[in-house]
């Protein structure tokens, strides 16, 4: 039964240390923004979320802007789903953005799969 204790503790313990990488999330289809962190809440800024079509191909675009002096080092992915709310590919990988201070920038992706209609992006702070 210690032992069975001390891993749970153990356990929490490593929880508890682990960092935490969230940032803000943004829905396309409901133009919904969910900031997660306080800190880029008040410094970034989603201006726009535009859905286009391109060759058949959903695209998705956002807008930010940086509200403060100092660069922002972030991480984004977008997620494509289908008109039934199901997701219609893997997330691609991590990319990194570098948005300079109180400068605007738009980062936008074209789903692969032609039955994606509504696109997610998460963005994160770059803690390498």
């Amino acid at each position: 039964m210690k032992k069975f204790v001390l891993v749970m503790l153990s356990m929490f313990a490593i929880a508890g240390c682990a960092t935490n990488t969230s940032g803000l999330r943004i829905d396309g289809s409901t133009q919904k923004v969910l900031f997660a962190n306080d800190s880029m809440s008040r410094s970034l800024e989603v201006n726009d979320i535009t859905t286009t079509v391109v060759d058949g191909h959903v695209q998705g675009i956002v807008s930010l802007t940086s509200n403060i002096s100092s660069d922002h080092d972030l991480l984004y992915r977008f997620y494509w789903y289908d008109g039934q709310g199901l997701e219609v590919s893997k997330p691609a990988n991590w990319r990194r953005l570098i948005i300079r201070g109180e400068e605007t920038v738009s980062i936008s992706e074209v789903a692969v799969n032609p039955s994606a209609t509504e696109f997610r992006v998460q963005i994160r702070k770059n803690n390498d």
